[in-house]
């Protein structure tokens, strides 16, 4: 019975600086903005103590709601493809082709160059690449490609995908290459002994096995992705919205509960991917393996 105490203690002190960070600065915090949404505005920027449903109500009437989840949606859908793709073969690169270990080191933190700089000075980078007189379409111009400079390669949803894909790969490639790491090389090798070609090592081996680092890759690219709104603002112009940009607007214009309202909304939206990425692959099983 004492030992079981014990260990209960020690739990319970392992946990608590845990729990005494996340209570005042998550719990609290959310408790705080969910109650908010049932309350009502008196339209300059002070809450009225009154319980009311109206805030998500208008929420889920709204055309503009399903409008700006579909923007943002699509939005991640494409920015996690591409950032996998890359990732996981820059990954596999890094692993299976980089004899190298100190050289494979080397390579991995270059890809972690482009968060030296900020992210305002990593948008305006894009700029002299994709504008209508940037490298991209001088180059196009110049051999004879196009005749005019493409339109679409800056302040459009492509460049909106590009931007992401660029800051967010390098959360794909992290826990995709820790994953691949643990795999023993000796399985592949015997798998080309036995006859296997390189795309069904990949298929039946490199990619079950990494199967955790590409669930939370997943995670981290989906969580950023919808909770952004700044790449939207600034690399399509003005001409596409998100739905974190949504109630930025109305936090401008001090109508707080409908802004906690999509918050909240936002939150349940987020938790329910990450659930269903998790559902997907047992990710603490497979990295106690």
């Amino acid at each position: 019975m004492q030992a079981r105490l014990k260990r209960n203690l020690t739990g319970w002190a392992l946990i608590l600086p845990l729990v005494v960070i996340l209570v005042p600065f998550f719990v609290l915090p959310i408790i705080g903005v969910a109650a908010t949404s049932f309350l009502e505005s008196d339209g300059f920027g002070g809450i009225i103590p009154n319980f009311t449903w109206d805030n998500y109500v208008t929420l889920f009437t709204s055309q503009l709601t399903f409008d700006l989840y579909w923007s943002t949606v699509k939005f991640t859908f494409f920015t996690w493809v591409f950032s996998l793709i890359l990732g996981f073969w820059v990954a596999y690169f890094l692993v299976f082709h980089v004899r190298n270990q100190l050289l494979a080191l080397g390579l991995f933190l270059l890809c972690t160059v482009p968060f030296w700089t900020s992210n305002i000075i990593r948008m305006i980078s894009w700029i002299p690449l994709l504008g209508k007189e940037g490298l991209i379409n001088s180059a196009l111009v110049g051999a004879g490609v196009i005749d005019q400079p493409l339109e679409v390669l800056l302040f459009s949803s492509l460049a909106v995908v590009i931007a992401y894909v660029h800051q967010l790969t390098i959360f794909m490639i992290v826990p995709i290459f820790n994953s691949m790491a643990r795999i023993d090389k000796r399985l592949v090798e015997a798998a080309v002994d036995a006859g296997a070609s390189k795309l069904d090592v990949v298929r039946l081996i490199v990619l079950p096995m990494s199967k955790s680092g590409i669930a939370l890759g997943s995670i981290f690219v989906v969580s950023i992705v919808m909770g952004d709104f700044f790449v939207v603002k600034v690399m399509s112009g003005g001409g596409s919205a998100s739905v974190v940009g949504a109630f930025y607007e109305d936090i401008g214009v001090l109508q707080y509960p409908s802004a906690a309202a999509s918050a909240i909304l936002l939150t349940v939206v987020v938790f329910a991917m990450v659930v269903l990425i998790l559902r997907t692959v047992d990710v603490r099983k497979e990295l106690s393996q």
